[in-house]
């Protein structure tokens, strides 16, 4: 296939494979982005060589997240079956897994940065889930941010909307390296991948993957449908969901009725 959104590149010998959201500057993951991204993890079942799978936006920015014109309600049910078909694929690969992050980490990019195992953030590094400012909630932060973070910063997040910068996401452990001024965040990321990925068999980092992650893989195969289904039943059953996505598109203050 094709790939027009995103590149992939190869590196160290075919170990690491790079998949570089390609659409600048906000690297909007929308539909036609997620089968891409789909197709490429589809296209590695048989490679048993890999030994980690790196996530990098093109530009300045990782992604602002998910389209939100998708998000419309009789879009949701199309954006959330790709998106989430997306987690699905990479648990079952069990392919360690590294996001590279400089600028905007929002949204469904976030959440893309948050299921891997490894997040490095360069100095310009923002880290978001606003989707609460529409009137909406993230259904995969809902169920990994708690995880990852905690259920006091996974309230913070998700409740307010609010991003905070490489710096605090290293503090509260959502970030594992925070590089230095002026340090290209994947030169960083290479040179740890070199000493501590690389002399790894591909096999058994996949094997160890799965029994480090095994209550993270569990839980957010049984909850991302939970979460699914109350997004889709729930809340875009609300006038404020779709007001707060009418809003936003239309670049228009929300009018909310609290219901």
């Amino acid at each position: 296939m094709e790939y027009k959104l995103i590149q992939c590149e190869k590196h160290f010998d075919g170990a690491v494979l790079k998949i570089i959201l390609n659409a600048p500057k906000a690297n909007v993951m929308e539909a036609a982005m997620l089968r891409e991204i789909n197709a490429c993890l589809d296209s590695l079942r048989q490679d048993n060589s890999l030994k980690l799978l790196v996530f990098e936006g093109a530009g300045k920015h990782f992604s602002f997240g998910a389209s939100v014109p998708e998000h419309t309600k009789e879009n949701a049910a199309m954006m959330l079956n790709a998106f989430h078909a997306m987690f699905h694929k990479l648990i079952d690969l069990a392919i360690p897994t590294m996001a590279i992050v400089r600028g905007q980490c929002l949204g469904g990019g976030m959440e893309l940065a948050l299921f891997c195992n490894f997040i490095v953030a360069d100095r310009s590094a923002f880290f978001g889930q606003p989707e609460i400012v529409l009137a909406v909630f993230p259904p995969p932060a809902s169920v990994m941010l708690s995880l990852k973070v905690g259920q006091a910063y996974a309230d913070d997040l998700i409740l307010t909307g609010r991003s905070i910068d490489g710096a605090e996401a290293y503090r509260i452990g959502l970030a594992n390296m925070l590089v230095n001024e002026g340090e290209d965040a994947w030169d960083a990321a290479a040179k740890w991948i070199e000493a501590h990925i690389v002399p790894k068999s591909a096999s058994v980092l996949r094997i160890a993957n799965k029994a480090a992650r095994t209550n993270f893989f569990r839980l957010l195969r049984e909850d991302l449908p939970k979460m699914e289904g109350l997004y889709l039943k729930e809340l875009m059953e609300t006038h404020d969901a779709n007001e707060g996505i009418g809003a936003f598109i239309e670049k228009r203050k929300p009018a909310w009725k609290n219901e």
